[in-house]
């Protein structure tokens, strides 16, 4: 071994090592990524990114599959990221003119609307929605941590129920 290539070594083992890039997995989740919900693993099938243009996404839609069955977690940014495990509901409204404040389903469980707003999406692998298109969001509160969205893009309506998950029982895992 050469003296100079010793002397390489020497000052290459001495170098810091570049910052690592932190990793927000509520954001950067990809599809064929897993997600971990309590006990139920899920392979994400597809990914919905809602954003005001201009501006940075605030909400994220991850589709949850696991074997024939499709979950949705909606993770909500905000000052803290706010999780939403839901489950898709079938049913349906003529326009988004017939909206309710006030919804009743399946007679026992009521929810009030929170908030109505209008985004753009940006969706990877299988959604219910078009990359680039606008589409109207409600949220709605319920009992406890019950939460209900519709969503309508183009002539369609999206229903999903569900409850806050703990951030402490969501774990984001890469694929391969």
């Amino acid at each position: 071994m050469s003296i100079f290539r010793r002397i390489g070594e020497i000052v290459r083992s001495n170098r810091p090592e570049p910052p690592r890039t932190s990793i927000n997995p509520y954001e950067e989740t990809k599809v064929g990524d897993i997600v971990a919900v309590g006990l139920n693993e899920y392979v994400v099938s597809g990914k919905v990114v809602y954003f005001d243009r201009g501006y940075p996404p605030h909400r994220y839609a991850y589709y949850l599959q696991d074997g024939a069955e499709i979950s949705c977690l909606i993770v909500e940014k905000g000052r803290v990221y706010e999780c939403f495990h839901c489950t898709f509901l079938e049913g349906g409204l003529d326009t988004p003119d017939d909206v309710p404040t006030h919804l009743e389903i399946n007679g026992s469980t009521g929810y009030d609307l929170e908030h109505q707003r209008y985004d753009l999406t940006r969706t990877e692998g299988n959604t219910d929605f078009r990359s680039g298109d606008e589409v109207i969001v409600w949220k709605y509160f319920g009992d406890g941590d019950n939460s209900f969205y519709l969503q309508w893009q183009d002539g369609k309506f999206v229903a999903l129920q569900g409850e806050r998950a703990s951030n402490a029982d969501i774990k984001f895992m890469k694929s391969g």
